[in-house]
């Protein structure tokens, strides 16, 4: 494997942390997946490690609330628990934004966010919280366009041009990709993008907080 590529093969799942006391140090530069429920995330990451189901894949919206991690040999891929479900009780909701802010103010080496967007449709409230937070915190982030095999040509084109307007917040030149862990769109690239923010990326300094989702 070339040394400015990452090897997705060889992987291993760490394990599962519910509680902020579980988090462990940080030793590798980590990639971090961000979205709302049941918008592909577990699919994502079983894609990119060419894997059926490394990455637990639910039809239950909010029933993952953990964070995930899996190692590689340089880097760390990190799966967040998908955020915006309704029916999650208030107190799991205050234990995962405990948990969140308690890992991303901890100083780990994040090299990359990773935030998906279900491409067929406008970014929900917490979307917007979430990249809001991740620019204004000065973290390296791509946004994944997922579910586009459900979108023809016109339909993706028309979406392209609203997500532009509808991401017109955010300060920094994004880029998107559409991905689709059905025909494998976007995941070379996805892979491409990852391995240089983990290989050649820096550590991002901020003292910014957590918004509330």
């Amino acid at each position: 494997m070339a040394d400015n590529k990452l090897n997705f093969q060889d992987v291993q799942f760490e394990g599962s942390v519910g509680l902020v006391r579980q988090l462990k140090h940080s030793d590798l530069p980590e990639i971090v997946f961000s979205g709302k429920s049941n918008v592909g995330k577990s699919s994502l990451i079983n894609k990119l490690l060419n894997r059926k189901s490394i990455a637990k894949v639910s039809s239950t919206p909010g029933k993952t609330q953990t964070i995930n991690f899996f190692r590689l040999k340089k880097a760390r891929l990190v799966d967040l628990p998908g955020y915006g479900y309704s029916k999650v009780s208030d107190a799991k909701k205050e234990l995962w934004g405990e948990l969140m802010e308690t890992y991303f103010s901890s100083g780990r080496d994040i090299r990359l966010v990773v935030q998906l967007l279900d491409m067929r449709h406008p970014p929900t409230k917490d979307d917007i919280g979430m990249l809001k937070y991740l620019d204004d915190s000065r973290y390296d982030f791509i946004v994944v366009l997922t579910k586009s095999d459900k979108l023809n040509k016109t339909q993706t084109e028309k979406r392209l041009n609203e997500i532009e307007h509808e991401l017109d917040f955010i300060k920094k030149d994004i880029i998107a990709v559409p991905f689709s862990s059905s025909n494998g769109q976007g995941v070379d690239e996805v892979r491409r993008l990852i391995s240089k923010a983990a290989l050649e990326g820096k550590k991002p300094q901020t003292d910014q907080s957590v918004q509330d989702l």
